[in-house]
């Protein structure tokens, strides 16, 4: 498997049975497989039929993970009873030992399988299932909760866009997506209370049967802010019907917010292309699709 990261963790079965081994017995005579995945952060083992076991594999800061995984365990239990659509709800949370470095997690197993973007109108109900999930979301109430990464102003990336931006000479018109991460840039700020939001709603972490959304997964930048981060998904998945039907069914989302979320599609995407253009095919592709749409709708072709 190729390394997508420095200082990227070895995982493999063999660790994963004797973390479960040592810290959860019950379940060491369960059978024990690798998922593949296109998720760039966490090494993924289907645990028997009813649970995934999710091990970090890098570490952007110190101390980032074990922060993220003792939020999600705190946090996803009583977030979930808010929401119709189930999530990764957290079961048992893992220490770190000699052989692994970090917390982890072993979570509900949820129906279900990424989906692709959309090419022939095919998201129409699932764009409204996804407008749903970020109004109840959004409109949870629980005090205290921890500031998500994305729910910050677009100017907290704006450095790291721009670095993005310079290194794609070959792949995008530089004095145009500068012209527009400028004119996004500059959208007035989210001036309400802030709500919960998952932080990294892509694709990815969405999953689908018969085109209908059956579950959300990875809530590693759950938190409170600007929910202008979490309509990145639009960008990401729907096409213009599509898109208007979910912006369509949002509640308390202005045009301000829509906006700011067509920054943080852009800015994702311009981050994501030059660092995993020559490690991740699917991220790969995602960042170009995200990209191409953004700019698209600026110009209303």
């Amino acid at each position: 498997m190729t390394k997508m990261h420095e200082n990227e963790l070895e995982i493999n079965e063999g660790l994963v049975y004797s973390l479960i081994k040592n810290q959860c017995p019950e379940w060491a005579n369960l059978p024990l497989e690798r998922i593949t995945s296109s998720g760039t952060d966490n090494a993924l083992f289907r645990l028997g039929s009813e649970h995934i076991v999710r091990l970090p594999r890098v570490e952007w800061e110190t101390g980032s993970v074990d922060k993220s995984i003792n939020k999600e365990y705190e946090w996803l239990p009583k977030i979930a009873p808010f929401l119709q659509v189930p999530i990764s709800l957290p079961v048992f949370k893992g220490s770190p030992n000699h052989s692994y470095p970090h917390s982890w997690l072993v979570a509900k197993w949820n129906e279900g399988h990424p989906v692709n973007f959309e090419k022939d109108n095919e998201h129409e109900l699932l764009a409204k299932d996804l407008a749903c999930f970020l109004n109840e979301l959004h409109g949870i109430i629980l005090p205290n909760g921890p500031t998500s990464r994305r729910g910050v102003p677009l100017k907290k990336v704006d450095t790291e866009t721009r670095m993005a931006i310079s290194q794609l000479q070959e792949e995008v018109s530089i004095e145009r997506t500068m012209f527009l991460w400028n004119q996004l840039l500059n959208v007035l700020p989210w001036n309400k209370g802030p709500v919960w939001v998952h932080g990294d709603f892509l694709p990815g972490n969405i999953l689908v049967q018969n085109y209908r959304l059956s579950a959300v997964i990875d809530f590693s930048d759950v938190g409170i802010g600007d929910p202008a981060c979490d309509l990145i998904i639009s960008w990401a998945l729907l096409n213009p019907q599509s898109r208007k039907t979910f912006k369509d069914n949002l509640n308390n989302i202005d045009e301000d917010t829509w906006e700011r979320g067509r920054g943080w599609a852009l800015s994702i995407a311009l981050i994501m292309l030059p660092y995993y253009k020559n490690t991740n095919s699917v991220l790969t592709a995602l960042a170009r699709q995200m990209i191409k749409n953004v700019l698209k709708e600026e110009n209303n072709e």
